[in-house]
C-alpha cells in the first residue's frame, strides 16, 4: 500500500513539475506579433480577461484565458492599469503581465509653443495621431464648458508647454490640463503684480501678456516692451501694436499689414481704440507673465525693431521718428 501511495505522489509531482515547466516555457517565450510594434489600449474599468481578449484582437499572439490565469496565479490580474500600451518584438507573457500591472503605459507628446492661437492649438491636437479628437464639430462655447473654463473666448488661456499623455486619450482632457496649468500660473503671477499696475484682473494681465508676447523679439528686451504698454495704458495713450490689428484680421490677414488694416475699426484694433483689447491674441509663456506682471522702470513710450531681433525704445516721438528712420527706412543716424 505504501509503495502505491509513493508511486502516485511521484507521479503528481512529476505531472505538477511537468506543468510548471509548460507553465514557465510559456510565460517567458517571445510571443508572435501583427506586426513590428503593437499598440493596444486597456479601458478605463477593464479586467484582466478583457483586458486580455483587447490585447489578442490588437496582434499579439497570445491566448487570452492563458494569459487571464497566469496573471491571476501570480496575484497580478487585479492590479493592471488601464491605459495605451505599446509592445515589440521579444515581448512575453510575463513581459505583459509586468507591464500591465506596473502602468508601463506609452505615451505621446504634443507642444503648445509660446505665441501660439488657439486656431493653431486645435488644430494641433485635432491632427495629432495619438490623441482621441473629441474636439471634433465643437463650437468654441462647447469646448470651454467641457473643460469647466469660465472664459467667453478661448484664446490664451491654454499654457505654452510640452504635454504628454498616454496614446489615444481625449483631447478635451489635454485641454483641460493646459487651461488648468495656465490658471494655476496666472494666480500665481497675479497675486505678485506691482501695486501700481494699471490692470484691474488678471484676465487683462493675461491679454497683456499675449501682447508682450508676440512684440518680443529678444528676451532681453520683454520687460521693456512691457513697460512701453504698460506706460501707455498708465496715460491713457493707444497701444498702437500691429499684433492685435493682425489678429482681429484673422483669415483676412495675408502677410502684409497695410495702412487700411490700421484705420479700419474693429475689437482689436489699438490703432482706432483705447485700452486693452477685448481678448488675448495668443498664449503668452511665464517669461511674458511675469514681465507684464512687473514691467521694469522706464519712461519709454515707443520701440520699433532693429531688425536683428532687437528693439530701440524711445521716451517721445521725435527720437522714435529718427529710430523709425534708421531702422526701418534705412536713414541713417
Amino acid at each position: 500500500m505504501k509503495k502505491v501511495l509513493f508511486s502516485l505522489l511521484v507521479m503528481v509531482l512529476l505531472a505538477s513539475g511537468v506543468v510548471s515547466a509548460a507553465a514557465w516555457w510559456y510565460a517567458n517565450r517571445p510571443l508572435p506579433l501583427s506586426q513590428p510594434v503593437v499598440d493596444f489600449t486597456v479601458e478605463r474599468g477593464a479586467n484582466m480577461r478583457q483586458a486580455a481578449q483587447a490585447i489578442a484582437l490588437a496582434g499579439v499572439g497570445v491566448e487570452p484565458q492563458l494569459l487571464y490565469w497566469l496573471a491571476r496565479i501570480q496575484g497580478k490580474a487585479a492590479m493592471i492599469k488601464a491605459g495605451s500600451y505599446e509592445v515589440g518584438p521579444g515581448i512575453t507573457v510575463q513581459g505583459l503581465i509586468l507591464k500591465l500591472s506596473s502602468g508601463d503605459v506609452s505615451q505621446g507628446e504634443l507642444l503648445f509653443p509660446e505665441g501660439w492661437t488657439f486656431r493653431q492649438i486645435r488644430a494641433a491636437i485635432e491632427a495629432h495621431p495619438d490623441l482621441n479628437p473629441d474636439t471634433a464639430g465643437l463650437t468654441e462655447a462647447e469646448i470651454l464648458a467641457r473643460i469647466g473654463a469660465t472664459a467667453s473666448h478661448p484664446e490664451g488661456l491654454f499654457f505654452p508647454d510640452t504635454y504628454l499623455f498616454d496614446k489615444r486619450s481625449s483631447a478635451l482632457a489635454l485641454l483641460a490640463r493646459a487651461h488648468h496649468s495656465m490658471q494655476q500660473k496666472l494666480d500665481e503671477v497675479w497675486a505678485e503684480r506691482d501695486p501700481a499696475l494699471p490692470l484691474t484682473s488678471a484676465y487683462e494681465l493675461l491679454i497683456l501678456a499675449s501682447i508682450v508676447e508676440k512684440e518680443t523679439g529678444r528676451p532681453e528686451d520683454r520687460g521693456l516692451v512691457a513697460s512701453v504698454f504698460t506706460n501707455r495704458l498708465r496715460i491713457g495713450m493707444r497701444l498702437q501694436t500691429d499684433p492685435t490689428v493682425i489678429y482681429g484680421l484673422g483669415d483676412r490677414y495675408d502677410g502684409r499689414l497695410r495702412r487700411i488694416h490700421l484705420e479700419t475699426d474693429h475689437p482689436w484694433n489699438t490703432y482706432t481704440r483705447a485700452g486693452l483689447p477685448p481678448t488675448p491674441i495668443a498664449i503668452p509663456g511665464l517669461a511674458s507673465l511675469r514681465a507684464a506682471v512687473k514691467p521694469e522702470k522706464s519712461d519709454f513710450l515707443y520701440f520699433v525693431a532693429r531688425g536683428d531681433g532687437s528693439s530701440q525704445f524711445s521716451r517721445n516721438l521725435d527720437e522714435h521718428n529718427r529710430a523709425v528712420n534708421r531702422y526701418i527706412r534705412g536713414g541713417g543716424s
